[in-house]
């Protein structure tokens, strides 16, 4: 299937912006849901005066644990569990967006390691594939309720970068997810570290498969660490 994709923008108070964050969203979601969900939780927009804040939404297609029924996915999946195959036909589709949004970000100017991509769930997991697979030059990857399939691409590529310095993760994950179990998260991050991921992990009590607000600002603070403004 063709990758189509639609973009939501936290923008940059009419500043050129001089780095991107990517936001990718969860299976079923969308760009605006995603934004307004973090809006609601903050009571505002995630915003930085030099940073653009890109959510883009993943196209319509067949998606397996709905018994092929459409939605808005970026690749497919045979089942959720860490331990079920890796559909990497479909997360290759899923590569040449995420490759062609670092590009135009780069062509406007913005250098890769000023480009942060992350995202919830499934948009975590692409987010892990585009930094530890596809562009280790990435300025850092954020995750929220997400993981790695145990047969994941990312580790066989991992595997060939030893000495490389790799793009700061930081994972967050509800202790009470019951969709992805946080020790599905944990298992992820411990692995990712083997292979010399620096980063932290970072448990939200009490919360199961969502965003929070201790979350978000800890990774507000954090991108604002990651993403000083250029003088």
């Amino acid at each position: 299937m063709k990758m189509r994709h639609f973009s939501m923008f936290a923008n940059t108070s009419g500043l050129k912006p001089s780095a991107t964050v990517i936001f990718f969203h969860g299976i079923g979601h969308s760009g605006a849901a995603t934004m307004k969900w973090i809006h609601d939780l903050l009571g505002r927009d995630l915003k930085f005066p030099h940073i653009q804040i890109m959510y883009p939404t993943a196209p319509l297609q067949s998606f397996t644990p709905l018994k092929g029924e459409l939605s808005t996915v970026w690749f497919d999946i045979e089942k959720l569990a860490i331990d079920s195959k890796e559909n990497r036909k479909s997360i290759t589709n899923a590569y040449d967006h995420v490759n062609k949004m670092i590009k135009n970000e780069m062509m406007q100017g913005i250098p890769i390691n000023r480009i942060l991509v992350g995202g919830f769930s499934m948009g975590g997991t692409l987010a892990l594939h585009a930094a530890y697979h596809l562009n280790p030059n990435l300025g850092g990857v954020f995750v929220f309720s997400s993981f790695l399939n145990y047969d994941s691409i990312v580790y066989e590529s991992l595997r060939k970068m030893t000495g490389t310095t790799l793009p700061e993760l930081r994972m967050f994950h509800g202790s009470k997810d019951e969709i992805v179990p946080i020790k599905w998260g944990r298992d992820s991050f411990d692995k990712l570290q083997t292979f010399g991921v620096k980063g932290t992990f970072k448990i939200m009590p009490n919360k199961k498969h969502v965003l929070s607000k201790i979350g978000l600002e800890d990774l507000e603070e954090w991108i604002s660490k990651k993403l000083v403004p250029l003088t």
